[in-house]
């Protein structure tokens, strides 16, 4: 296998993001809107929403990983969401995904968060079994939730 790095996301590497976040809302059945600004704004700006890390091989960006901050404010305890998880085609099965999430678990303790959560599609049991072989647990569904569009 081709060394593989995993880091923190630079300016140049938004197009390929770009594109691998259409791939995987295409897979999902959405029609992925995000501009390149956007992507700007929310991983490199003055008050960046995600921190997103990539996967390179060689001199290729084979995937990504987007984390999103959490908090349980009543018990003082922070944690991070797994937002997106995305490994392309050509390099799926030779360990890409599992060095994003293990890279994700890293920078989450290293931020002082106490929890990670990750969700995926309820028939996805592929998924469902890395991350539990990663040592995730499963949780409870949270229950109804409720959102309000601006």
């Amino acid at each position: 296998m081709t060394e593989l790095a995993i880091r923190n996301v630079q300016a140049a590497d938004l197009p390929r993001v770009q594109e691998m976040v259409r791939k995987l809302a295409a897979h999902h059945g959405d029609v992925a809107q995000v501009s390149l600004t956007d992507l700007e704004r929310d991983c490199l700006g003055a008050e960046p929403w995600l921190r997103v890390l990539v996967a390179v091989r060689g001199v290729e960006i084979s995937g990504y990983a987007a984390l999103c901050s959490l908090v349980q404010m009543q018990f003082g305890v922070r944690g991070m969401d797994m937002h997106h998880l995305f490994v392309s085609e050509e390099a799926r099965g030779i360990g890409v995904g599992r060095a994003l999430i293990d890279a994700s678990v890293a920078l989450t303790k290293s931020l002082g968060c106490r929890y990670m959560t990750v969700g995926t599609h309820p028939e996805n049991k592929a998924a469902a079994m890395i991350y539990q072989v990663a040592g995730f647990e499963p949780l409870p569904s949270p229950g109804p939730r409720f959102r309000i569009r601006f």
